[in-house]
């Protein structure tokens, strides 16, 4: 019996359940209201919003590379989900690091807004 199958929907289950709450929990947290926010807070908030920007964006530029047929689907799977977990570290630290200045930049642009 072949179980190589069953492991693929289990991982593709998998990430699709985790792309789902990522996804819920960004609309929960950009949906917040945030005029009585701490400085901490907000920047917190404006990371997390650019972390998960990077990721989607790596996501879409991946989708370009052509895949190599040969592997096998359990494989590819793990794969898939190992490379969307180091994808997601990597935005986390990037975000919190320099980043590319979408949060600094959403920080100021909501200080002004709600006029803390």
């Amino acid at each position: 019996m072949d179980i190589s199958g069953l492991s693929n929907i289990y991982t593709d289950y998998l990430g699709q359940q985790a792309e789902a709450a990522k996804t819920s929990k960004m609309t929960q947290t950009v949906s917040k209201d945030y005029s009585k926010a701490t400085d901490d807070e907000l920047m917190d908030v404006c990371k997390q919003f650019e972390a998960y920007f990077m990721e989607q964006v790596f996501k879409q530029m991946e989708k370009t590379i052509i895949k190599d047929e040969e592997s096998s689907q359990s494989t590819t799977a793990l794969v898939d989900y190992f490379k969307d977990s180091a994808l997601q570290d990597l935005t986390n630290t990037a975000a919190d690091t320099q980043g590319l200045g979408i949060a600094q930049m959403l920080y100021e642009q909501m200080k002004r807004n709600y006029g803390l």
